[in-house]
């Protein structure tokens, strides 16, 4: 399986910078098993079923993308230089996982200054990242970061322009609860409190679980041969509650459909020992391509995805690849918006 078999042409200018408004104005590509049907997210209540389960990600994306300045004495004097950390993942040890541009010069023991009093220390660094020490933690950091910091973008659109207060709104799910990702689960960006409302109205149930979702999203495959692929690790749970609302509903025989691949991997991980989703707590690095024996997902909805990215995988091995070659072929042909900001799909296997 190669990577080339994942690639497309994507026009840069279906690269969306900025969500619709309202949220579920979106545009939604379902794909049913052979068919493509072009409709909106606000669509959804007469495209789901009495009985169904949505499975919502409840990350909320904290604000990782800080300015600062690096501090450290010389033979010269104190040197004072602006710097940009972009904060990946907590670490075990303490400390925060995180990217510097430059890096090159950042040396361990440097401390860095943002806005607020914010200070970090470099613990420690390797050629591409470097753990910081910050002087605070806990609820006093959150609402450090608040203060000292912006939403971190993709890089797809930071590329095209820096993050602005609309940006804390518009990156964020309207069901945000547990704070400690990085980017955002952009599926669940096109609900808002109407249109949740119209589900549970009409008999479709929710759960959420937690997905930290890590800057490694957008790293690129480098493999020519994908299943030799490592992928980056995330924190994540499914808490009893869950686990039992989503057996309730397989029992009765309503379809378990997690909005966003972030959920979906989190749900297929809690089902790998025995078949169905238990309560589950720790770190995962499933890697879902074509060939994955899905255990509990029976659709999906997503944002379109980027060429040769793992995520392509998913959907490819959730639907078949020549399916979403057609998909996707589609979308560009009618000028879908793709990646964080941009339109929707509805997934649903033809066995659904």
């Amino acid at each position: 399986m190669k990577l080339d078999d994942f690639d497309f042409d994507l026009p840069e200018t279906l690269i969306a910078t900025r969500p619709v408004r309202p949220r579920p104005s979106a545009r939604m590509l379902v794909v049913e098993g052979n068919v493509l049907r072009d409709q909106h997210v606000c669509d959804l209540p007469g495209l789901l079923r009495k009985g169904d389960r949505l499975v919502l990600n409840n990350t909320r994306v904290i604000p990782a993308r800080l300015i600062g300045n690096r501090h450290r004495n010389s033979a010269q004097g104190p040197v004072s230089a602006k710097i940009e950390i972009t904060l990946m993942e907590p670490q075990a040890q303490g400390g925060w996982r995180a990217l510097a541009k430059p890096l090159r010069k950042l040396m361990p023991g440097e401390e860095i200054r943002f806005k607020g009093g914010l200070t970090a220390t470099v613990a420690e660094k390797s050629d591409s990242d470097l753990r910081l020490v910050f002087n605070v933690d806990g609820a006093g950091f959150e609402a450090a970061l608040l203060a000292a910091g912006t939403m971190p973008l993709p890089p797809y659109i930071a590329a095209k322009r820096a993050p602005d207060a609309q940006d804390n709104d518009d990156y964020q799910t309207v069901f945000a609860r547990t704070p400690g990702a990085v980017a955002a689960p952009t599926a669940s960006l096109h609900f808002d409190a109407d249109l949740l409302a119209q589900l549970a109205a009409m008999g479709v149930d929710t759960t959420e679980v937690t997905l930290h979702v890590g800057a490694g999203t957008f790293l690129p495959v480098k493999v020519e041969d994908v299943t030799t692929h490592k992928m980056h690790a995330e924190w994540g749970e499914v808490t009893p509650r869950a686990a039992a609302e989503i057996a309730a509903t397989r029992a009765a025989g309503g379809r378990i459909i997690p909005v966003g691949t972030t959920a979906l991997r989190l749900i297929e991980s809690a089902a790998r020992a025995t078949g169905k989703v238990e309560p589950w707590i720790g770190e995962t690095d499933i890697f879902i391509y074509p060939g994955f024996q899905f255990k509990t997902t029976d659709a999906l909805m997503t944002n379109f995805h980027l060429p040769k990215s793992t995520l392509l995988m998913l959907v490819a091995a959730l639907m078949g690849q020549e399916q979403m070659k057609q998909a996707y072929a589609h979308a560009v042909t009618k000028e879908y918006r793709f990646f964080s900001y941009g339109d929707a799909s509805l997934l649903i296997p033809s066995t659904a």
